[in-house]
């Protein structure tokens, strides 16, 4: 065998990219690149019914997007002839034969298999004297002779579980193909592995069970053992199977949501592995490599401490918490050029607006909301405002009072009747809000004051402190030193929203003419 190190990830095509394959395709990439080695892609669709190029095209784009570049490709459709040729081999040399035994024998005798708590398997009591049964007109399989009172373990040497042993005569007569050409899986993995020279197969525990057929297959047809990886289950965070419910979904969903590859690709490599040293990233970042929070690895970091040897055998746990702060982090680090890239399709996704051009409304003419105030740098500005409070770039749409005039129930201007409140209390004045919509009199106070205080500052020199110390003072002659009769109003009138940025950051950014509208209509309306 060639010291090369090669490897692969084989999806079928029969659904888009899910987190568990991504987490596998990554682990061998990783493997590949810290050991100079080549990672295949393999399309495994020899199921025809079920494949379908829709999803090759999803599995490509997936891995693609989180810049897991493949090598060599390979797709097992275009290799019936290789499959072809090594099952006549193997029926020439007798090492393997056709079983014509029916679906319903078949399922019959699992059914008594299974009341005997017995391991299913079929051993074909005809297999060496089934020629006459092809005259008999029966469907029949291509199987693999076995030995079913062999006393043989078979074992391997599991590079993260350690050794691995199965009794040969639990497996039985081996299905390899429906016919010369049609193969099925155990049979098509073993010669693919073979002719793409693979050194190493990495794959979940859910394959351990077919890891001794398939050493049972190489060694009929020669073949030398492999090394083999089998990494953890993933569990949700209640330890039960994977699903949605847990935040676990397509790698293409993860995209349309907003989640950094960078985010999702650091997340996923945790998911059953970590470096055992803090290896230090070539990577340039704003922030100091020593105040780089823990759990965060760059990719060229994950590269140099890749160690098989450090996967658990434990199963590993999805936590969409722990995604989403990635996420956030890495969002908060894009500088400003990076940011606006990124976060300019969500914009227009998700609030239908661009940074310059007015939106266009369905019937083709201008829409009521203008954004024409929104110049060139406005993503710089807000970018740090909103990065703050952000764990995906679809959270743009909770910001988006920096681009349009917001709505709101205007009962929440008021201050002291919300605010202050017990959650109890909060609850009663959200509904007696919801009844009479209106905002009190000293709330409409608070904004005329408010407004009569902004209104002769020049925002050319704008000085946020001494803004900051006018509105503070406000607060202290008109409102007894209550802060928040000032700047709670003034939020919501700006935002529509309780929760959000300073308000005094927020007038930083805002052009004042929109400042003193939205403030203005909170008034009035």
């Amino acid at each position: 065998m060639s010291n090369e190190i090669r490897v692969r990830i084989a999806p079928s095509p029969t659904g888009p990219l899910h987190i568990g394959t991504a987490r596998t395709a990554l682990f061998n990439w990783l493997f590949a690149r810290k050991n100079g080695g080549i990672f295949v892609l393999r399309i495994e669709d020899t199921d025809l019914e079920r494949s379908s190029p829709k999803f090759e095209e999803d599995i490509k784009d997936s891995l693609d997007w989180l810049n897991l570049e493949w090598d060599e490709f390979y797709r097992q459709s275009e290799r019936l002839d290789i499959y072809k040729k090594h099952l006549q081999k193997l029926l020439d040399e007798d090492k393997a034969f056709w079983c014509y035994h029916s679906v319903e024998e078949l399922e019959t005798e699992k059914k008594e298999q299974m009341k005997k708590k017995e391991a299913p398997r079929h051993v074909c009591e005809h297999k060496f004297q089934v020629s006459s049964f092809k005259f008999q007109n029966k469907n029949g399989i291509i199987r693999l002779k076995v030995n079913e009172n062999s006393t043989r373990t078979i074992h391997f040497n599991d590079i993260i579980r350690g050794t691995v042993e199965w009794q040969e005569k639990l497996i039985g007569d081996l299905s390899l193909a429906k016919d010369l050409d049609t193969p099925l899986y155990n049979f098509a993995v073993v010669v693919d592995d073979h002719e793409t020279k693979i050194s190493h197969v990495i794959r979940g525990e859910d394959h351990i069970s077919n890891t001794p057929k398939q050493i049972l297959i190489q060694e009929a047809l020669g073949i030398k053992p492999l090394w083999y990886a089998h990494l953890p289950l993933i569990l949700g965070p209640d330890r039960t199977k994977l699903s949605k419910r847990h935040g676990a979904t397509a790698i293409g969903e993860y995209r349309e949501d907003g989640y950094l590859t960078e985010a999702l690709v650091n997340f996923m490599a945790l998911l059953g592995w970590r470096p055992n040293k803090n290896p230090k990233s070539k990577i340039q970042n704003p922030n100091d490599q020593n105040k780089k929070p823990e759990d965060i690895y760059y990719i060229d970091e994950l590269i140099s401490s890749f160690d098989l040897k450090n996967v658990q055998k434990s199963p590993a746990v999805f936590d969409i918490k722990k995604l989403n702060w990635m996420s956030g982090y890495y969002i908060h680090q894009l500088p400003p050029e990076q940011f606006r890239a990124a976060i300019m399709p969500f914009i227009i996704k998700e609030l239908g607006v661009n940074d310059i051009h007015p939106v266009k409304s369905a019937k083709g003419g201008v829409a009521k909301q203008q954004f024409n105030w929104v110049k060139d740098d406005y993503l710089d500005k807000i970018q740090h405002l909103m990065t703050e409070r952000m764990e995906k770039l679809s959270d743009i749409k909770n910001f988006d009072y920096f681009f349009r005039e917001p709505k709101y129930d205007r009962g929440l201007l008021n201050w002291p009747s919300y605010a202050k409140a017990s959650a109890d209390a909060k609850a009663l004045a959200d509904k007696q809000a919801g009844k009479k919509n209106m905002p009190g009199e000293d709330t409409k106070k608070a904004l005329t004051l408010v407004k009569e205080t902004l209104e002769p500052i020049d925002w050319e020199i704008f000085d946020k402190d001494y803004i900051r110390k006018k509105l503070d003072d406000l607060a202290k002659d008109k409102f007894n030193g209550d802060r928040g009769a000032v700047y709670w109003p003034l939020r919501v009138a700006l935002t529509g929203k309780q929760g959000s940025p300073d308000p005094v950051d927020l007038l930083g950014v805002l052009p004042k003419e929109i400042i003193l509208k939205r403030i203005e209509k909170a008034i009035i309306e």
